[in-house]
């Protein structure tokens, strides 16, 4: 067995190296992979993951800016189903901060994803508090969101009734790469979608 396997199968304390190393590694799992993944990968996931919030914790004092944009989910920690990774689907989180709004989008991959999806609108804030890494969300509306006619997006949204207090801390955070842990636990990891615009989404 290789020392890169035996890493894999010793689980999280088997990751080691510095920050570039392990994000290169990080990104090409969660590119490649998906929470179907077989386990010692997941593990080997959650591993680079832990490292790199001790080797490159997010700022948000200093990286408001670095949040806004289209997200993708590439690998979470949670059984939901809509939380999953697969081919044919993409799960999208779409963040402009100095706006405070929030949408998080599920549709298929491909060309017929911008024909129609499953939205939920939010609201959200980065709290001021160190270590300057949570973000409160407050959901609003959430419905179909359907193609975009000229200006105009064809959707229909309902308002949500939100009962608890939501928010996710954003421990890992640059131009490519952002690891969140939300609320009720989940891990959550996503790579940047540079060929989808956030104006698209939330004009």
């Amino acid at each position: 067995m290789s020392d890169a396997s035996l890493a894999m199968a010793d689980g999280p304390t088997a990751a080691a190296g510095d920050a570039p190393a392990c994000r290169k590694e990080l990104l090409g799992l969660l590119r490649a992979g998906s929470p179907g993944a077989p386990a010692p990968a997941a593990r080997r996931i959650e591993a680079l993951i832990e490292r790199l919030e001790q080797l490159q914790p997010a700022d948000l004092s200093a990286q408001t800016a670095q949040l806004a944009g289209v997200w993708e989910l590439r690998w979470s920690s949670s059984s939901q189903p809509y939380l999953a990774v697969q081919p044919w689907l993409e799960n999208l989180q779409l963040l402009d901060p100095a706006a405070g709004r929030a949408l998080n989008l599920l549709r298929l991959a491909g060309p017929l994803g911008p024909l129609a999806g499953i939205g939920v609108q939010a609201r959200i804030a980065v709290e001021p508090a160190s270590p300057h890494q949570r973000v409160s969300v407050r959901f609003e509306r959430g419905g179909w969101l359907g193609p975009r006619l000229g200006e105009q997006r064809l959707q229909v949204f309902r308002e949500v009734q939100q009962g608890y207090a939501a928010w996710l801390d954003i421990t890992v955070l640059d131009d490519e790469l952002r690891v969140s842990r939300g609320n009720a636990g989940t891990l959550f990891a996503l790579v940047r979608r540079p060929d989808l615009a956030l104006a698209a989404f939330l004009a």
